[in-house]
């Protein structure tokens, strides 16, 4: 990936992974936002295209966010042993990414299953 054998194109990749992530973030509570929003909405036709356009949006956060590790792993792998600093972690912000992802979809199936 690079010959810089700085530690800095890591911390990069890892911005990149949560800036992902907070994009998933937003789509997700998107999503949720849409889906508890039609609670307003008069009759049950309306609420249930909301609830369908609400998961999609929830779904697409997760998806998002395993595409975003996927990328990061495959970024991380291309890195020497002297650009990673010595015992760094650098799977933290893959958990964090991973449980925004299970969370998200919990909470989709918790709509679809609540309503």
């Amino acid at each position: 990936m690079s010959a810089l054998d700085d530690p800095r194109v890591l911390f990069a990749a890892e911005r990149t992974l949560l800036a992902w992530n907070r994009t998933a973030s937003g789509l997700i509570a998107l999503g949720f936002l849409i889906e508890r929003g039609s609670l307003l909405a008069d009759g049950r036709t309306g609420r249930g295209f909301a609830l369908v356009i609400g998961v999609a949006f929830l779904l697409l956060g997760v998806v998002l966010n395993g595409l975003s590790i996927v990328q990061y792993r495959r970024s991380v792998a291309e890195l020497r042993p002297a650009e990673i600093p010595p015992k760094y972690w650098v799977n933290l912000p893959v958990l964090a990414t991973a449980a925004v992802s299970v969370l998200g979809l919990a909470l989709a199936l918790y709509l679809v299953w609540g309503y």
